[in-house]
Protein backbone atom coordinates (compact mmCIF):
# COMPACT_ATOMS: atom_id res chain seq x y z
CA UNK A 1 0.00 0.00 0.00
CA UNK A 2 1.41 3.14 -1.04
CA UNK A 3 2.10 5.87 1.97
CA UNK A 4 -0.17 8.45 1.00
CA UNK A 5 -2.84 6.06 0.60
CA UNK A 6 -2.06 4.73 4.11
CA UNK A 7 -2.16 8.84 5.80
CA UNK A 8 -5.28 8.96 3.93
CA UNK A 9 -6.94 5.50 5.11
CA UNK A 10 -5.30 6.79 8.84
CA UNK A 11 -7.01 10.02 8.67
CA UNK A 12 -10.49 8.72 7.58
CA UNK A 13 -10.24 6.35 10.71
CA UNK A 14 -9.11 8.83 12.85
CA UNK A 15 -12.26 11.20 12.00
CA UNK A 16 -14.57 8.16 12.23
CA UNK A 17 -13.54 7.28 15.53
CA UNK A 18 -13.64 10.96 16.49
CA UNK A 19 -17.20 11.29 15.13
CA UNK A 20 -18.58 8.01 17.09
CA UNK A 21 -16.81 9.62 19.99
CA UNK A 22 -18.86 12.76 20.00
CA UNK A 23 -21.92 11.16 18.96
CA UNK A 24 -22.06 9.49 22.02
CA UNK A 25 -20.63 12.23 24.29
CA UNK A 26 -23.33 14.82 22.48
CA UNK A 27 -26.21 12.40 21.81
CA UNK A 28 -28.31 11.36 24.50
CA UNK A 29 -31.31 9.63 22.56
CA UNK A 30 -29.82 5.95 22.00
CA UNK A 31 -31.54 5.53 18.63
CA UNK A 32 -30.55 8.98 17.00
CA UNK A 33 -26.86 7.97 18.18
CA UNK A 34 -27.29 4.93 16.68
CA UNK A 35 -28.54 6.06 13.53
CA UNK A 36 -25.87 8.65 13.47
CA UNK A 37 -23.09 6.00 13.67
CA UNK A 38 -24.02 3.69 11.28
CA UNK A 39 -24.30 6.44 8.59
CA UNK A 40 -20.30 7.58 9.99
CA UNK A 41 -19.52 3.83 10.11
CA UNK A 42 -20.60 2.69 6.72
CA UNK A 43 -20.29 5.99 4.49
CA UNK A 44 -16.93 6.97 5.67
CA UNK A 45 -16.53 11.03 5.82
CA UNK A 46 -19.59 11.73 4.20
CA UNK A 47 -21.66 10.22 7.33
CA UNK A 48 -19.29 12.70 9.80
CA UNK A 49 -19.86 15.52 7.75
CA UNK A 50 -23.85 14.86 7.81
CA UNK A 51 -23.66 14.22 11.77
CA UNK A 52 -21.03 17.76 12.23
CA UNK A 53 -23.62 19.69 9.80
CA UNK A 54 -26.66 17.80 10.86
CA UNK A 55 -26.90 15.89 13.40
CA UNK A 56 -25.20 18.06 16.31
CA UNK A 57 -27.45 18.44 19.21
CA UNK A 58 -28.64 22.45 19.46
CA UNK A 59 -30.82 22.17 22.37
CA UNK A 60 -27.32 22.29 24.51
CA UNK A 61 -26.12 24.94 22.33
CA UNK A 62 -26.26 28.77 22.55
CA UNK A 63 -27.65 29.41 19.06
CA UNK A 64 -31.24 29.64 20.87
CA UNK A 65 -29.94 31.54 23.83
CA UNK A 66 -31.63 34.75 22.74
CA UNK A 67 -34.57 32.79 22.15
CA UNK A 68 -34.64 30.58 25.60
CA UNK A 69 -34.08 34.23 27.63
CA UNK A 70 -36.89 35.81 25.36
CA UNK A 71 -39.56 32.79 26.63
CA UNK A 72 -38.47 32.62 30.32
CA UNK A 73 -38.94 36.62 30.73
CA UNK A 74 -42.61 36.24 29.06
CA UNK A 75 -43.01 33.13 31.45
CA UNK A 76 -41.72 35.23 34.50
CA UNK A 77 -43.78 37.83 33.71
CA UNK A 78 -47.41 36.77 32.56
CA UNK A 79 -47.57 33.10 33.46
CA UNK A 80 -46.46 33.75 37.28
CA UNK A 81 -50.49 34.21 38.85
CA UNK A 82 -51.93 31.46 36.15
CA UNK A 83 -50.33 28.25 38.40
CA UNK A 84 -52.32 28.84 41.47
CA UNK A 85 -55.63 29.48 39.40
CA UNK A 86 -54.83 26.55 37.55
CA UNK A 87 -54.17 23.98 40.18
CA UNK A 88 -57.54 25.67 41.46
CA UNK A 89 -59.07 24.70 38.30
CA UNK A 90 -57.72 21.18 38.10
CA UNK A 91 -59.15 20.12 41.76
CA UNK A 92 -62.20 22.15 40.54
CA UNK A 93 -63.24 20.74 37.40
CA UNK A 94 -61.66 17.08 37.62
CA UNK A 95 -64.81 15.55 36.30
CA UNK A 96 -64.46 17.26 32.89
CA UNK A 97 -60.78 16.47 32.50
CA UNK A 98 -62.20 12.98 32.78
CA UNK A 99 -59.56 11.01 34.32
CA UNK A 100 -56.92 12.88 32.51
CA UNK A 101 -55.95 15.28 35.62
CA UNK A 102 -52.40 14.06 35.06
CA UNK A 103 -51.86 15.29 31.85
CA UNK A 104 -53.15 18.69 33.14
CA UNK A 105 -50.62 18.67 36.26
CA UNK A 106 -47.69 17.58 33.59
CA UNK A 107 -48.35 20.54 31.22
CA UNK A 108 -48.68 22.77 34.10
CA UNK A 109 -45.41 21.58 35.86
CA UNK A 110 -43.45 21.01 32.16
CA UNK A 111 -44.25 24.20 30.42
CA UNK A 112 -46.70 26.47 33.11
CA UNK A 113 -48.96 26.05 30.84
CA UNK A 114 -52.33 27.56 32.18
CA UNK A 115 -55.92 26.03 32.24
CA UNK A 116 -58.58 27.92 30.89
CA UNK A 117 -62.66 27.63 29.74
CA UNK A 118 -62.71 28.60 26.28
CA UNK A 119 -64.68 28.60 22.47
CA UNK A 120 -63.00 26.14 20.49
CA UNK A 121 -64.36 25.66 16.86
CA UNK A 122 -63.43 22.40 14.37
CA UNK A 123 -62.28 23.62 10.93
CA UNK A 124 -61.66 20.61 9.11
CA UNK A 125 -59.82 21.47 6.00
CA UNK A 126 -59.18 24.56 4.06
CA UNK A 127 -62.32 25.54 2.60
CA UNK A 128 -63.88 26.32 6.71
CA UNK A 129 -60.64 27.33 8.00
CA UNK A 130 -59.78 30.14 5.43
CA UNK A 131 -62.93 31.59 5.16
CA UNK A 132 -63.81 32.04 9.04
CA UNK A 133 -59.54 33.10 9.11
CA UNK A 134 -60.26 36.03 6.33
CA UNK A 135 -63.28 36.98 8.45
CA UNK A 136 -61.49 37.05 11.74
CA UNK A 137 -58.77 38.93 10.18
CA UNK A 138 -61.02 41.49 8.80
CA UNK A 139 -62.87 42.26 11.91
CA UNK A 140 -58.86 42.72 13.78
CA UNK A 141 -58.97 46.60 15.62
CA UNK A 142 -55.46 46.43 17.12
CA UNK A 143 -53.40 43.65 15.88
CA UNK A 144 -52.95 40.63 14.06
CA UNK A 145 -49.73 38.34 15.15
CA UNK A 146 -49.43 35.52 12.13
CA UNK A 147 -46.65 32.62 11.98
CA UNK A 148 -46.47 29.84 9.53
CA UNK A 149 -44.52 27.21 8.17
CA UNK A 150 -45.39 27.10 4.68
CA UNK A 151 -47.59 30.46 3.16
CA UNK A 152 -47.64 30.20 0.08
CA UNK A 153 -47.63 32.86 -3.12
CA UNK A 154 -50.91 31.97 -4.67
CA UNK A 155 -54.55 32.69 -4.55
CA UNK A 156 -55.32 32.42 -1.02
CA UNK A 157 -52.02 33.39 -0.04
CA UNK A 158 -52.31 36.47 -1.45
CA UNK A 159 -55.91 36.92 -0.26
CA UNK A 160 -54.57 37.16 3.41
CA UNK A 161 -51.70 39.11 2.24
CA UNK A 162 -54.22 42.13 0.71
CA UNK A 163 -56.00 41.62 3.91
CA UNK A 164 -53.04 42.27 5.69
CA UNK A 165 -51.86 45.00 4.29
CA UNK A 166 -55.39 46.64 4.54
CA UNK A 167 -55.59 46.58 8.00
CA UNK A 168 -52.19 47.76 8.42
CA UNK A 169 -53.05 50.62 6.80
CA UNK A 170 -55.94 51.62 9.06
CA UNK A 171 -53.89 51.28 12.15
CA UNK A 172 -53.64 47.44 12.76
CA UNK A 173 -50.10 46.48 14.01
CA UNK A 174 -49.30 43.65 11.63
CA UNK A 175 -46.38 41.30 12.24
CA UNK A 176 -45.91 38.03 10.22
CA UNK A 177 -43.02 35.61 11.28
CA UNK A 178 -42.73 32.78 8.08
CA UNK A 179 -40.58 29.93 8.03
CA UNK A 180 -37.61 30.56 5.37
CA UNK A 181 -37.22 27.67 4.09
CA UNK A 182 -40.76 26.53 4.24
CA UNK A 183 -41.79 29.65 2.77
CA UNK A 184 -39.18 30.07 0.26
CA UNK A 185 -41.63 30.98 -2.79
CA UNK A 186 -41.73 34.38 -0.33
CA UNK A 187 -38.34 35.09 -0.84
CA UNK A 188 -38.86 37.30 -3.71
CA UNK A 189 -41.44 39.96 -3.98
CA UNK A 190 -43.89 38.83 -2.24
CA UNK A 191 -42.09 39.98 1.11
CA UNK A 192 -41.30 43.40 0.17
CA UNK A 193 -45.03 44.00 -0.94
CA UNK A 194 -46.33 43.38 2.81
CA UNK A 195 -43.14 45.67 4.45
CA UNK A 196 -44.31 48.48 1.66
CA UNK A 197 -48.06 48.16 2.89
CA UNK A 198 -47.27 48.83 6.85
CA UNK A 199 -46.84 44.77 7.94
CA UNK A 200 -43.20 43.86 9.85
CA UNK A 201 -42.48 40.54 8.20
CA UNK A 202 -39.34 38.50 9.11
CA UNK A 203 -37.99 34.99 8.47
CA UNK A 204 -37.94 32.93 11.50
CA UNK A 205 -34.91 31.53 10.99
CA UNK A 206 -33.57 32.82 7.42
CA UNK A 207 -31.40 29.91 5.65
CA UNK A 208 -27.72 31.13 4.40
CA UNK A 209 -24.67 28.99 3.62
CA UNK A 210 -22.42 27.96 5.42
CA UNK A 211 -25.16 27.89 8.03
CA UNK A 212 -27.63 26.22 5.41
CA UNK A 213 -28.11 22.77 6.73
CA UNK A 214 -28.15 23.02 10.20
CA UNK A 215 -30.71 25.91 9.65
CA UNK A 216 -32.74 24.20 7.55
CA UNK A 217 -32.63 21.12 10.26
CA UNK A 218 -34.71 23.32 12.77
CA UNK A 219 -37.61 24.24 11.09
CA UNK A 220 -40.02 26.53 12.31
CA UNK A 221 -43.01 24.07 12.03
CA UNK A 222 -45.77 26.49 13.92
CA UNK A 223 -49.10 27.46 12.61
CA UNK A 224 -49.89 30.18 14.39
CA UNK A 225 -52.44 33.27 14.17
CA UNK A 226 -53.32 35.76 17.23
CA UNK A 227 -56.39 38.91 16.36
CA UNK A 228 -56.30 41.44 18.91
CA UNK A 229 -55.68 38.37 21.85
CA UNK A 230 -58.49 37.06 21.76
CA UNK A 231 -58.88 34.90 19.22
CA UNK A 232 -56.75 32.33 17.62
CA UNK A 233 -55.73 29.44 15.16
CA UNK A 234 -53.65 26.62 15.54
CA UNK A 235 -53.58 23.48 14.02
CA UNK A 236 -51.87 21.75 10.52
CA UNK A 237 -53.26 23.91 7.90
CA UNK A 238 -50.70 25.73 6.31
CA UNK A 239 -51.60 28.50 4.14
CA UNK A 240 -51.29 26.84 0.82
CA UNK A 241 -54.16 26.56 -2.14
CA UNK A 242 -53.47 22.34 -1.79
CA UNK A 243 -55.63 22.77 1.03
CA UNK A 244 -58.70 23.92 -0.48
CA UNK A 245 -60.18 21.16 -1.99
CA UNK A 246 -63.03 22.68 -3.67
CA UNK A 247 -60.64 23.96 -6.35
CA UNK A 248 -60.10 21.53 -9.21
CA UNK A 249 -56.50 22.48 -10.51
CA UNK A 250 -55.37 20.49 -7.36
CA UNK A 251 -55.60 16.64 -8.12
CA UNK A 252 -54.43 15.32 -4.65
CA UNK A 253 -57.17 15.80 -1.93
CA UNK A 254 -55.99 17.19 1.01
CA UNK A 255 -57.49 16.26 4.39
CA UNK A 256 -56.20 18.24 7.59
CA UNK A 257 -57.63 19.62 10.81
CA UNK A 258 -57.68 23.42 12.03
CA UNK A 259 -59.37 24.91 15.42
CA UNK A 260 -60.35 28.14 16.29
CA UNK A 261 -59.99 29.20 19.92
CA UNK A 262 -61.95 32.33 21.40
CA UNK A 263 -61.05 32.79 25.18
CA UNK A 264 -57.55 32.97 27.40
CA UNK A 265 -56.09 30.00 25.83
CA UNK A 266 -55.13 32.57 22.71
CA UNK A 267 -52.15 33.95 25.24
CA UNK A 268 -50.77 30.65 25.38
CA UNK A 269 -50.59 31.28 21.64
CA UNK A 270 -49.23 34.58 22.09
CA UNK A 271 -46.27 33.51 24.32
CA UNK A 272 -44.30 31.45 21.50
CA UNK A 273 -45.31 33.86 19.14
CA UNK A 274 -43.82 37.15 20.88
CA UNK A 275 -40.60 34.59 22.02
CA UNK A 276 -40.46 34.07 18.17
CA UNK A 277 -40.74 37.71 17.26
CA UNK A 278 -37.99 38.50 19.75
CA UNK A 279 -35.80 36.20 18.80
CA UNK A 280 -35.90 36.40 14.56
CA UNK A 281 -35.91 40.23 14.93
CA UNK A 282 -34.01 40.93 17.77
CA UNK A 283 -37.01 43.38 19.10
CA UNK A 284 -37.62 43.45 22.46
CA UNK A 285 -41.38 42.91 21.91
CA UNK A 286 -42.57 42.90 26.11
CA UNK A 287 -46.10 41.82 26.95
CA UNK A 288 -48.46 44.19 28.37
CA UNK A 289 -51.94 45.12 28.30
CA UNK A 290 -52.62 45.79 24.81
CA UNK A 291 -51.23 42.01 23.62
CA UNK A 292 -53.12 40.26 26.67
CA UNK A 293 -56.27 42.08 27.32
CA UNK A 294 -58.60 41.31 29.83
CA UNK A 295 -61.55 38.37 28.29
CA UNK A 296 -63.86 39.88 25.48
CA UNK A 297 -67.01 40.31 26.51
CA UNK A 298 -69.05 37.24 28.20
CA UNK A 299 -67.55 33.50 27.24
CA UNK A 300 -71.15 32.18 27.47
CA UNK A 301 -71.26 28.88 25.22
CA UNK A 302 -67.20 28.12 26.47
CA UNK A 303 -67.34 24.67 27.22
CA UNK A 304 -64.12 23.04 26.76
CA UNK A 305 -60.82 23.49 29.03
CA UNK A 306 -57.75 24.05 26.85
CA UNK A 307 -53.89 24.16 27.44
CA UNK A 308 -51.07 24.69 24.63
CA UNK A 309 -48.01 22.96 24.47
CA UNK A 310 -45.13 24.80 22.28
CA UNK A 311 -42.03 22.70 21.42
CA UNK A 312 -38.54 23.02 20.00
CA UNK A 313 -34.65 23.38 20.61
CA UNK A 314 -35.34 25.76 22.93
CA UNK A 315 -37.12 23.87 25.84
CA UNK A 316 -34.96 21.19 28.22
CA UNK A 317 -37.20 18.75 27.59
CA UNK A 318 -40.01 17.56 24.21
CA UNK A 319 -43.59 18.71 26.57
CA UNK A 320 -45.20 17.73 23.48
CA UNK A 321 -43.43 13.80 23.31
CA UNK A 322 -44.21 13.52 26.87
CA UNK A 323 -48.11 15.02 26.69
CA UNK A 324 -48.86 12.56 23.54
CA UNK A 325 -46.87 9.83 25.76
CA UNK A 326 -49.25 10.64 29.31
CA UNK A 327 -52.44 10.94 27.14
CA UNK A 328 -51.68 7.68 25.67
CA UNK A 329 -50.96 5.47 28.46
CA UNK A 330 -53.81 7.18 30.70
CA UNK A 331 -56.07 6.12 28.28
CA UNK A 332 -59.18 3.65 29.63
CA UNK A 333 -61.29 3.41 26.15
CA UNK A 334 -59.84 4.35 23.31
CA UNK A 335 -57.11 6.11 21.45
CA UNK A 336 -57.78 7.44 17.90
CA UNK A 337 -54.42 9.09 16.51
CA UNK A 338 -53.86 10.55 12.82
CA UNK A 339 -50.36 11.55 11.81
CA UNK A 340 -49.09 12.14 8.11
CA UNK A 341 -45.44 11.03 9.45
CA UNK A 342 -45.93 8.25 11.51
CA UNK A 343 -42.29 7.41 13.54
CA UNK A 344 -42.76 6.76 17.03
CA UNK A 345 -40.02 6.95 19.51
CA UNK A 346 -39.75 4.31 21.99
CA UNK A 347 -41.70 5.89 24.68
CA UNK A 348 -44.97 6.43 22.43
CA UNK A 349 -44.30 3.15 20.55
CA UNK A 350 -44.88 1.37 24.27
CA UNK A 351 -47.81 3.24 25.34
CA UNK A 352 -49.46 2.42 21.94
CA UNK A 353 -48.50 -1.59 22.69
CA UNK A 354 -49.37 -1.44 26.30
CA UNK A 355 -53.13 0.32 25.35
CA UNK A 356 -53.72 -2.19 22.73
CA UNK A 357 -52.55 -5.52 24.77
CA UNK A 358 -54.73 -3.84 27.39
CA UNK A 359 -57.99 -4.00 25.76
CA UNK A 360 -58.39 -0.56 24.88
CA UNK A 361 -59.66 0.49 21.53
CA UNK A 362 -56.13 1.50 19.60
CA UNK A 363 -56.82 3.35 16.03
CA UNK A 364 -54.05 4.62 13.77
CA UNK A 365 -54.68 6.83 10.90
CA UNK A 366 -51.86 7.00 8.31
CA UNK A 367 -51.48 8.25 4.88
CA UNK A 368 -51.81 5.46 2.12
CA UNK A 369 -50.06 8.05 -0.13
CA UNK A 370 -47.15 9.90 1.18
CA UNK A 371 -45.56 12.92 -0.19
CA UNK A 372 -42.19 11.27 1.02
CA UNK A 373 -41.35 7.36 -0.09
CA UNK A 374 -38.95 7.06 2.51
CA UNK A 375 -40.45 8.71 5.42
CA UNK A 376 -43.39 6.05 4.56
CA UNK A 377 -41.15 3.41 4.19
CA UNK A 378 -39.64 3.65 7.94
CA UNK A 379 -43.41 4.58 9.17
CA UNK A 380 -44.72 1.13 7.61
CA UNK A 381 -41.45 -0.49 9.60
CA UNK A 382 -43.40 -0.21 12.53
CA UNK A 383 -47.26 -1.59 11.78
CA UNK A 384 -46.41 -4.98 12.42
CA UNK A 385 -45.39 -4.82 15.79
CA UNK A 386 -48.66 -2.89 16.42
CA UNK A 387 -51.02 -5.13 14.43
CA UNK A 388 -49.57 -8.06 16.16
CA UNK A 389 -50.66 -6.30 20.06
CA UNK A 390 -54.16 -5.35 18.12
CA UNK A 391 -53.73 -2.32 17.03
CA UNK A 392 -55.50 -1.17 14.16
CA UNK A 393 -53.68 0.41 11.31
CA UNK A 394 -55.66 2.05 8.94
CA UNK A 395 -54.03 3.35 5.19
CA UNK A 396 -56.11 6.94 4.07
CA UNK A 397 -56.76 6.28 0.62
CA UNK A 398 -59.00 9.50 -0.33
CA UNK A 399 -55.80 11.24 -0.65
CA UNK A 400 -53.26 12.69 1.44
CA UNK A 401 -54.25 12.59 4.94
CA UNK A 402 -51.89 15.81 6.89
CA UNK A 403 -53.87 16.37 10.19
CA UNK A 404 -52.02 15.91 13.16
CA UNK A 405 -54.78 14.90 15.86
CA UNK A 406 -55.42 12.92 18.73
CA UNK A 407 -58.88 11.37 20.58
CA UNK A 408 -58.33 9.27 24.02
CA UNK A 409 -61.47 8.46 25.38
CA UNK A 410 -64.61 10.48 26.09
CA UNK A 411 -63.27 13.87 26.85
CA UNK A 412 -59.20 14.31 25.32
CA UNK A 413 -58.16 15.80 22.35
CA UNK A 414 -55.29 17.15 20.33
CA UNK A 415 -54.93 19.63 17.23
CA UNK A 416 -51.75 21.08 16.38
CA UNK A 417 -48.74 21.07 14.30
CA UNK A 418 -46.79 18.35 15.41
CA UNK A 419 -46.20 14.11 13.97
CA UNK A 420 -46.09 11.82 15.81
CA UNK A 421 -41.71 11.28 14.81
CA UNK A 422 -38.75 12.76 16.14
CA UNK A 423 -38.51 15.55 14.40
CA UNK A 424 -41.20 17.25 15.70
CA UNK A 425 -40.18 15.89 19.14
CA UNK A 426 -36.55 17.71 19.01
CA UNK A 427 -35.68 19.65 16.50
CA UNK A 428 -38.67 21.48 14.72
CA UNK A 429 -40.55 24.32 17.15
CA UNK A 430 -44.23 22.53 17.35
CA UNK A 431 -47.13 23.80 19.02
CA UNK A 432 -50.19 22.23 20.07
CA UNK A 433 -53.83 22.52 21.59
CA UNK A 434 -54.99 19.93 24.07
CA UNK A 435 -58.52 20.39 24.61
CA UNK A 436 -60.69 18.46 27.76
CA UNK A 437 -64.31 18.80 26.63
CA UNK A 438 -67.14 15.95 25.52
CA UNK A 439 -68.90 18.13 23.15
CA UNK A 440 -65.25 18.61 20.83
CA UNK A 441 -63.98 15.35 21.81
CA UNK A 442 -67.50 13.63 19.89
CA UNK A 443 -67.08 16.05 17.18
CA UNK A 444 -63.40 15.39 16.67
CA UNK A 445 -64.41 11.62 17.13
CA UNK A 446 -67.08 11.65 14.46
CA UNK A 447 -64.20 13.43 11.94
CA UNK A 448 -61.98 10.57 12.60
CA UNK A 449 -64.23 7.90 12.24
CA UNK A 450 -65.65 9.49 9.01
CA UNK A 451 -62.18 9.59 7.85
CA UNK A 452 -62.13 5.82 8.31
CA UNK A 453 -64.85 5.63 5.67
CA UNK A 454 -62.24 6.75 3.00
CA UNK A 455 -59.15 4.35 4.43
CA UNK A 456 -58.19 0.68 3.91
CA UNK A 457 -57.98 -1.21 7.45
CA UNK A 458 -54.85 -3.32 7.42
CA UNK A 459 -54.76 -7.09 8.50
CA UNK A 460 -51.69 -8.40 10.14
CA UNK A 461 -51.80 -11.65 7.82
CA UNK A 462 -51.23 -9.73 5.05
CA UNK A 463 -49.38 -7.74 6.26
CA UNK A 464 -46.86 -10.71 6.94
CA UNK A 465 -47.15 -11.90 3.13
CA UNK A 466 -45.15 -8.54 1.93
CA UNK A 467 -42.20 -9.63 -0.30
CA UNK A 468 -38.69 -9.53 1.64
CA UNK A 469 -37.40 -7.06 -0.60
CA UNK A 470 -40.57 -4.98 0.95
CA UNK A 471 -39.44 -5.52 4.22
CA UNK A 472 -35.99 -5.18 3.72
CA UNK A 473 -36.76 -1.71 1.91
CA UNK A 474 -38.79 -0.27 5.40
CA UNK A 475 -36.00 -1.95 7.97
CA UNK A 476 -33.33 -0.12 6.25
CA UNK A 477 -35.59 3.06 6.15
CA UNK A 478 -36.04 2.46 10.05
CA UNK A 479 -32.31 2.39 10.88
CA UNK A 480 -32.50 6.21 9.58
CA UNK A 481 -35.97 7.22 11.21
CA UNK A 482 -34.46 9.16 14.25
CA UNK A 483 -32.90 11.18 11.28
CA UNK A 484 -35.62 12.31 9.59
Amino acid sequence: MSHPLTIVLLAVYALTLFTVVRILLDTGATPKAMSYMVLAVTIPVLGSLAYFVLGVNYRKRKIYSKKLKATNQLLQSIRHKSVLATEQMIARDAPQLGGHAELAELLLNETKEPLSLNRVTLLNNGEEKFPAVLQDLENAREFIHIEYYIFEDDDIGNRIKEVLMHKASEGVKVRFIYDDFGSRSLRKDFVKELRAGGVEASPFYEVRWPFFASRLNYRNHRKIIVIDGHTGYVGGINVSDRYINTRTEHEMYWRDTHVRIEGPAVWSLQYPFLADWNFCTRQRLNPDERLFPPANGSMAGARELVQIVAGGPDFPRSGIMLSFFTAIAGASERIYLTSPYFIPNTSILDALRKAALSGKDVRVLVPGFSDSAFVNAASRSYYQELLECGVKIYLYQKGFVHSKTLVVDDCLSFVGTANMDHRSFDLNFEINAVIYGREFCRQLADSFLADLENSKLLTLAAWRRRSKREQLGDRIARLFSPLL
